[in-house]
């Protein structure tokens, strides 16, 4: 059965205290939450601040990136390991930001999932397409690639603890808007490509929508039969916007 999952990534926003204060206001808030699972992705900083106010809830803990190499002679990186001593349960690999900023490739992208995973920690596994390629109308194409080239090198077993993230990049501060049933084509198109290597595994498969998704548009996106949450940007900085996110299943 497939969880509804509402994660916050903070990307580099907030200071300790104010992460601080901002998961103090989530957990009060979120009480009386009982059909979706929340996760918070604070920058590296927060991370032990962080976990010691989720302690007692069952809010999960993410981190933003992790490194792609076990340990070593890598100036500025934090590993899975270190990640994992500081009770992080998931991880955010691929994000759209990471692709084009820093570069980051498939073969990258697969070694941080494998690590990620030795070190009992989800993947949050990022896809999505450009506006150039959504207008060139290639977005199957490439979504398609960059599951087969990370998701489908990791065992059956691995693979249920995955949860997959569609970033629409051309709709993201592009001023073009996606709308619910582009959102259901696009993941119902993930989890059939999903399926074609693991079979009815894919039903399980949490597929978030990582789109601008606010108060405002969330539950029409949530009320779609293949989105299964989102990834929340901008909303997840503030606790009511965060939660009313979350309210909207």
């Amino acid at each position: 059965m497939r969880i509804n999952i509402v994660a916050g990534n903070w990307k580099m926003n907030t200071t300790v205290s104010e992460g601080v204060k901002l998961v103090s206001e989530i957990v009060e808030k979120s009480k009386d939450l009982s059909n979706v699972k929340l996760i918070v992705a604070p920058p590296f900083t927060h991370i032990y601040s962080v976990c010691e106010k989720l302690k007692g809830t069952e809010i999960g803990l993410s981190a933003q990136n992790c490194a792609s190499e076990e340990k070593g002679a890598y100036t500025g990186e934090v590993s899975a390991e270190m990640l994992a001593n500081l009770c992080v349960k998931y991880a955010i690999i691929g994000h759209s930001e990471r692709r084009e900023y820093y570069k980051e490739c498939s073969e990258i992208l697969l070694k941080k999932t494998k690590l990620a995973l030795a070190n009992s920690i989800s993947p949050v596994f990022c896809v999505g397409e450009n506006l150039n390629e959504r207008e060139e109308n290639r977005h199957f194409e490439v979504v398609r690639k960059q599951i087969e080239e990370v998701v489908f090198n990791i065992n059956e077993n691995d693979f249920e603890k995955i949860i997959i993230a569609y970033e629409p990049v051309w709709a993201i501060g592009t001023g073009k808007t996606a709308t619910s049933e582009q959102a259901q084509e696009i993941h119902a198109f993930i989890r059939k490509v999903l399926s074609e290597k693991f079979g009815k595994k894919a039903e399980n498969t949490s597929i978030l929508y990582g789109g601008s998704c606010k108060p405002s548009n969330a539950k029409e996106i949530f009320a779609q039969p293949d989105v299964d949450g989102g990834l929340i940007g901008g909303a997840s900085l503030n606790a009511d916007d965060f939660i009313a996110i979350a309210k909207s299943f």
